[in-house]
């Protein structure tokens, strides 16, 4: 690459990452607990994700292919080093509350989201794709699993969110 591809590269990633830094932040909070952990794991998917940039062809949207780094980077960086998983911290977690949310819907989200932090990698990957509204095709491109498998394994979480959650 030349230096003008270069400057486009960069600049149509940052505008990539602009885009999707909201999605970043919320792999985030469902991965790591502590603002120093979620700072760290930030940083390091944006890593892969410039590290990676130049194979994104464009055969899938970009929100796809950052999944797809975004919850490796994460489950990788889980599995690599055990003490990186801190206590869970539901009030760390982004929401967005109307002003009418009451006090008993509060607690329910709160509770799903400890209820999510007890889940493994896996199945935590599998709620967030499923609460960002991604179909199970896309699910599939993401994770790698088959979409078969995930529905079974979706029922599964279900059925294991059911029994956190009474």
């Amino acid at each position: 690459m030349n230096t003008v591809e270069n400057k486009e590269a960069e600049r149509q990633f940052e505008a990539h990452l602009r885009e999707h830094e909201r999605l970043i932040e919320k792999i985030c909070s469902i991965y790591v607990f502590t603002e120093a952990d979620r700072q760290d794991l930030f940083q390091e998917i944006v890593i892969q994700l410039w590290k990676a940039y130049p194979r994104f062809k464009g055969e899938s949207s970009f929100g796809t292919y950052l999944y797809r780094i975004a919850l490796n980077t994460a489950i990788a960086g889980l599995r690599k080093k055990k003490d990186f998983i801190r206590p869970y911290e539901p009030e760390k977690l982004p929401h967005q509350a109307d002003d009418n949310d009451s006090a008993i819907a509060e607690e329910q989200h709160q509770l799903l989201y400890r209820s999510i932090g007890k889940l493994n990698e896996v199945e935590k990957a599998i709620v967030l794709l499923y609460l960002e509204d991604k179909s199970y095709r896309e699910m599939e491109t993401i994770l790698g699993m088959t979409e078969g498998a995930l529905r079974v394994k979706m029922s599964r979480i279900k059925d294991k969110l059911r029994q956190l959650t009474k």
